[in-house]
């Protein structure tokens, strides 16, 4: 088991290795008017600051630039979530507090 953990860390280095950490303005414009395709959804990342996420049905939210973080908020809560992110050409890699994380590619 430990020697496929070891393989699994090393093949997923590099990868990490590649993806730049972006800063909020590279954010905004990473995202502004831009339309991003996940693995089984897409969502699109409207200027006025709503975002319409389909994953098989519309959830339209709301979307923001804090300091160096993409945040989101999702009705009927009014909180809000933020992630840091990471991108390698046309990956996008959003990563989460507890390092999880969702890449999206652009879909047009």
């Amino acid at each position: 088991m430990r020697g496929l953990v070891a393989v699994l860390v090393a093949l997923a280095g590099p990868a990490w290795a590649e993806m730049a950490p972006m800063t909020g303005p590279q954010i905004q414009a990473a995202l502004e008017g831009r339309k991003l395709q996940y693995d089984n959804a897409w969502q699109d990342f409207r200027a006025s600051g709503r975002t319409l996420y389909n994953a098989g049905r519309d959830s339209w939210g709301y979307w923001a630039v804090r300091g160096d973080q993409y945040c989101s908020s999702w009705p009927p809560g009014d909180g809000w979530d933020c992630y840091d992110m990471a991108r390698d050409g046309d990956v996008l890699r959003f990563i989460a507090g507890d390092g999880s994380f969702t890449d999206g590619v652009y879909a047009e």
